[in-house]
């Protein structure tokens, strides 16, 4: 870390709630994989937040502008990275997402993706130096992030896709996108819904949509997940049933109970109170986020946490949105808390830009 640069002005309250929450989960993982072939996860997710914090660090040490400067080689990379996941990756429950690594260890490239999109959203919407955010520059950003977001879509992975979605719009908003702008953007995606709906989703993600709307049709099939994932929501009741005591998870009842589904055997366990708790984290995380961008040196640096902050707050409410009942199943994991080392790697990268832009509030 270069020498004006002082680890006294690392966000410490982000950290230690990320870290706590970090913890929550590891507790929760390891209850919900108890006596399952999965019982070595929370150590792995030990060691998963140990090279997290690794990686966060290392993004300190280079100046985001730095970093900005090679967006465009970052964007071809990643484009190139997805095409050969779906090409060469290994296929798990038909999808192809993941990219074997040594040590039986695998990588999900569209997770870091991620990261490539805030910095594609942040440097194009600093550089036009504009209060409002004209059509022709928002088709052509939204052609940008259109492109890994289709290539993301045919793996398939549906979640991870409108990600990318939530921080260009939250970015095009933050711009200054007029409203009638967007009244013609969303008279557009309703006249290409019924397109995706035939030609880009697959059968199971276009059950998993009707199965939303309506569980019970298809209690032992696509609707398995909700209703189990709403009983264990049920059953926790005001304090919950207690760690490892949760008998929708623990009977393996609920699909997944350490990745997607965590925060469902989290709320079964842990009860209201538990839920509250773990929200108001979350919250605290979020403001702390968007504080560091109120205090950004410059346009670009604002983006950057605000991008971060609406991929947070995306992940949060579309995964506790999902496990309620609230939202379709997406398949997206649960920031900190879901068992995954691309997600825990990444979101700790995305982090570490959002300190990367409060590091040099006061550099020149």
């Amino acid at each position: 870390m270069p020498r004006y640069l002082s680890p006294r002005d690392i966000d410490w309250p982000l950290l230690l709630i990320t870290l706590l929450l970090c913890g929550i989960g590891v507790l929760q993982v390891y209850s919900a994989t108890l006596d399952t072939t999965f019982h070595n996860s929370w150590w792995r997710q030990i060691l998963y937040i140990l090279g997290g914090l690794f990686f966060m660090w290392l993004v300190l040490a280079i100046d985001y502008h730095t970093l900005l400067h090679y967006v465009p080689a970052l964007y071809i990379g990643s484009v190139v990275a997805l095409l050969g996941t779906y090409f060469l990756g290994q296929s798990v429950w038909g999808s192809r997402r993941w990219i074997n690594l040594p040590g039986g260890m695998h990588l999900q490239v569209s997770e870091f993706v991620k990261l490539v999109i805030i910095l594609l959203v942040a440097r194009y919407l600093a550089e036009l130096k504009t209060e409002v955010l004209e059509i022709r520059e928002m088709l052509i950003l939204s052609v940008l992030v259109l492109v890994p977001a289709v290539l993301v879509l045919k793996q398939p992975d549906l979640g991870t896709c409108l990600t990318y979605l939530a921080v260009l719009i939250v970015g095009a908003f933050l711009a200054g996108l007029r409203w009638k702008y967007v009244a013609v953007i969303a008279v557009v995606t309703l006249l290409v819904v019924p397109v995706s709906w035939m030609f880009l989703l697959k059968d199971y993600q276009k059950a998993r949509l009707v199965s939303f709307m309506d569980p019970d049709r298809d209690p032992q099939g696509t609707g398995y997940q909700l209703i189990q994932s709403q009983i264990a929501v049920g059953h926790g009741g005001m304090w919950g049933k207690g760690v490892t005591q949760g008998t929708q998870t623990q009977l393996r009842f609920l699909p997944v109970p350490h990745q997607d589904f965590i925060f469902s055997a989290f709320a079964e366990e842990h009860g209201f109170v538990g839920v509250v708790f773990a929200l108001a984290l979350y919250f605290v995380m979020i403001m702390r986020i968007v504080q560091n961008a109120q205090t950004a040196p410059d346009p670009v640096g604002m983006y950057i946490c605000i991008g971060v902050a609406g991929l947070m707050l995306f992940h949060i409410l579309v995964n506790v949105g999902m496990v309620t009942g609230l939202m379709p199943v997406t398949g997206i994991p649960l920031p900190f808390m879901s068992a995954g080392g691309s997600s825990i790697w990444s979101s700790f990268l995305a982090l570490g830009l959002v300190n990367n832009v409060r590091l040099r509030r006061f550099v020149n």
